[in-house]
């Protein structure tokens, strides 16, 4: 008798429908046989599945049996295919009614006893399950709360085989999972910092708030202790909100890469990723024999800080170069190509000189020249010119850190951020649009220059050097600080604001 049991395979972030074909044959010799490109973890399931079904209390088939993993064609790893195997082995021996099965989709991961254990992707099984039109899920109880927040499907959450096997032969009924999903997204959309927290840097904090406006990618230059990572980490608290879409998309990456909160559910605030400098080039945008999403993929949506810049590998460095153009990371191996989404801002922070005292009135620098080039020709010119914004962030003196009650909240700055943004959104057509991705096209149309405003820049690229993509960086961030302002018209003013957040290109040694 051959029984299908639906299944899906995670590729990227996205499920793919898989068919687990399941013949249990009398003639020739008992054996188990898996094939369809399976991965080490799917051909072990042999064993686990084999286990669990008799400590269940079920009869395992002394026969030949053949597990395909259709299309055979798609490569399958994990250990998401024990249930659906397990179950369809069942139904071949008419334990299970099949009638109940072809309407729902199975994943899990089997332990010897026979529970459920949870497994990655439950989130993107859940929208593969909508998809495809079926009744609902079948899925360990840990993954339950993750996949309920995609509606019109019954999420069904099991403990172990034999409750499965009741309930598909309509003994036990089990009531779906339900989660409110406005509500868990409001309660989960807080942050445990505020800009308030932070004394003194005027200047950083408003070149932040342009940044996050606009979305711009910037990157603070300052001597230790200055506060660079304090200022990083509070950005995301004057991001405009992450809209129920966003949310699932960045919930669905975590949840394929294995690192999901149990507990928030739902990622309702945007992600803060700060991986180390000595992350490999895998770690950071995603790879391995199998691909997985990298560091800047679980940023998707939020932002990625790389502290201490010049100490990080160059070739990793040098790999962020298309994604921050694309807003994506395509992963090419032998076994599988994987795309995942990859639309971050990009916050870095580095010392001025190896010493990390260069330019600080309070600390005498003891770097060469030489040393300092050299320390600073680490960043690639093209991956500087990716990032809009270059800011100085200077030592604290102690009054403005003894200052307290006079800072300004994340909530007041995020209102203006969202008004900028808003505009952005309304000019570009784009619910997601904003001034960082405007195309040279856009550019030209809503980066207008005025007369004195083509002098200043002019005179700007002729002393400095610039390129031509630090000029549109420069109308760019020109643009949004307009925005921020309500003008319709980029000023001079708005032009030289730009022209100073090119730190970099200004500094000379």
């Amino acid at each position: 008798m051959i029984v299908k049991v639906a299944t899906g395979a995670i590729v990227g972030i996205d499920s793919y429908p898989v068919d687990v074909e399941i013949d249990v044959s009398s003639q020739g010799l008992p054996h188990f046989f898996t094939v369809g490109l399976p991965d080490a973890a799917v051909k072990e399931s042999k064993d686990r599945v084999k286990s669990a079904i008799k400590n269940s209390g079920y009869m395992f088939p002394k026969h030949r049996v053949t597990v395909n993993l259709a299309p055979a064609d798609l490569r399958k790893e994990g250990t998401s295919f024990d249930l659906p195997i397990a179950v369809g082995i069942l139904a071949a021996q008419s334990i299970i009614n099949t009638h109940t099965l072809n309407h729902y989709l199975l994943i899990g991961e089997l332990s010897l006893d026979g529970s459920v254990k949870p497994v990655n992707g439950a989130l993107s099984a859940a929208h593969q399950a909508q998809q495809t039109g079926l009744k609902g899920l079948v899925l360990p109880r840990q993954n339950a709360r993750e996949a309920s927040m995609i509606d019109s499907i019954d999420v069904i959450a099991v403990d172990n085989l034999w409750e499965v096997v009741e309930f598909l032969n309509e003994t036990r009924p089990i009531e779906p999972t339900t989660v409110n999903a406005s509500e868990l997204f409001s309660q989960n959309l807080t942050y445990p910092f505020d800009f308030n927290e932070v004394g003194g840097q005027a200047q950083a904090k408003r070149a932040l708030e342009v940044a996050a406006a606009g979305n711009h990618n910037i990157l603070m230059i300052g001597p230790p202790g200055s506060g660079k990572t304090m200022l990083a980490q509070r950005l995301v608290t004057i991001l405009p909100s992450p809209s129920f879409e966003e949310a699932i998309e960045t919930t669905k990456i975590h949840s394929v890469a294995g690192i999901r909160d149990t507990e928030r559910t739902l990622m309702a605030t945007r992600p803060f990723r700060a991986p180390h400098h000595s992350i490999s080039d895998a770690g950071l945008v995603g790879g391995g024999q199998v691909p997985r999403p990298g560091e800047i993929s679980l940023a998707h949506n939020g932002v990625l800080f790389l502290d201490e810049l010049p100490e990080f590998k160059r070739n990793v460095l040098e790999l962020l170069r298309q994604p921050l153009e694309e807003g994506a990371v395509t992963i090419t191996r032998a076994s599988a190509t994987a795309r995942y989404p990859a639309r971050f801002m990009l916050v870095a922070a580095m010392n001025p000189c190896p010493c990390g005292y260069f330019t600080d009135p309070q600390h005498t620098c003891r770097c060469t020249p030489q040393q300092i080039r050299q320390y600073r020709a680490k960043i690639s010119g093209p991956l500087l010119d990716r990032i809009d914004i270059h800011i100085e962030v200077p030592s604290v003196r102690y009054r403005d850190l003894a200052t307290t009650g006079d800072n300004e909240s994340s909530e007041s700055i995020k209102k203006r951020v969202e008004r900028a943004r808003a505009i952005q959104s309304a000019r570009l057509g784009n619910g997601r649009g904003c001034n960082a991705h405007m195309t040279n096209r856009q550019i030209r149309t809503h980066c207008v220059l005025n007369g004195e405003s083509k002098q200043l820049i002019e005179m700007a690229i002729d002393r400095l050097g610039l390129s031509a993509r630090a000029y549109t960086k420069i109308a760019k961030v020109a643009r949004t600080i307009a925005d921020l302002e309500g003008e319709d018209a980029i000023e001079p003013h708005h032009i030289s604001e730009a022209i100073q957040y090119r730190n970099l290109d200004r500094i000379v040694i």
